[in-house]
């Protein structure tokens, strides 16, 4: 069984490298204009391994939170700008594939899964299995793809270090046991761009991750409760100055960690 990853918030979204020009942040907010959920996480600079996480629902034109704030981790470089929904950017670093850092901008929230076979969530899930992989390979036709290794049979598979069951592979790890998938570098896996970014559980706290937004079982569990596919949800991680700079362009809320508040 092959998971594709999709952006069902993408509209014309044209996929660019790092040296694009990049366009006018007041007509970006219109790409998620139709999100009635947002997930934020904040950090304090671009080389910050941790950060915060508070979630929000629509109404009307405004944002309410709804949950957090808690603590959560980043990659072990810190964040860098994506691939997602915003336009390329290029006024601080780029995510490449192996770099240690975590997407920062505006990404579709894609599949949940787990170890389990079922989970209580308004996301799609996909329960787990021992041949089921997110293939993290630059080469592959399947990059940045989680795919079932005993169905798909293509090059260079055998070369992903990303099993989804961490427990069988992994000695015993659970960082998979639940979590979501950031559509990040989702539209046509752009060739070292970076793969396989998720929302999972730490390690331990504080522990950063190769990439992916990490945090505690008990923060997850309620996340994944009230995230709703039919709200399409979106997932926006920044810096805090970078947070400054956008908020108001992007239609984000107001936080107490970020000026000039509305």
């Amino acid at each position: 069984m092959t998971i594709r990853r999709t952006a069902p918030l993408l509209l014309s979204l044209v996929l660019a490298t790092a040296c694009a020009h990049r366009q006018p942040a007041g007509a970006e907010a219109a790409r998620w204009a139709g999100a009635g959920q947002l997930v934020l996480v904040t950090t304090a600079d671009w080389d910050a391994t941790t950060g915060t996480l508070r979630y929000y629902q629509r109404e009307g034109t405004r944002w309410r939170q709804v949950g957090g704030p808690f603590d959560i981790t980043v990659g072990r470089t810190g964040t860098a700008w994506g691939i997602g929904l915003h336009a390329a950017r290029n006024d601080g670093p780029v995510k490449r594939e192996g770099d240690g850092k975590a997407p920062a901008g505006v990404f579709a929230i894609g599949t949940a899964f787990g170890y389990a076979p079922s989970a209580t969530t308004g996301l799609a899930y996909k329960g787990m299995g021992s041949n089921d992989w997110c293939i993290d390979v630059p080469e592959s036709s399947y990059y940045n793809r989680i795919i079932d290794r005993s169905l798909v049979k293509a090059p260079h598979l055998d070369k992903s270090s990303e099993p989804m069951r961490r427990d069988i592979h992994a000695d015993g790890d659970q960082r998979y046991r639940e979590g979501f998938v950031i559509e990040h570098n989702a539209e046509g896996a752009v060739a070292n761009g970076g793969s396989c970014i998720f929302a999972h559980l730490w390690k331990a706290p504080g522990e950063a991750t190769a990439g992916c937004t990490a945090m505690a079982p008990g923060s997850m569990a309620p996340l994944l409760a009230w995230l709703d596919a039919r709200r399409q949800p979106v997932f926006v991680e920044l810096p805090l100055a970078q947070y400054a700079q956008l908020r108001t362009a992007w239609n984000l809320p107001a936080i107490a960690d970020a000026e000039p508040a509305r």
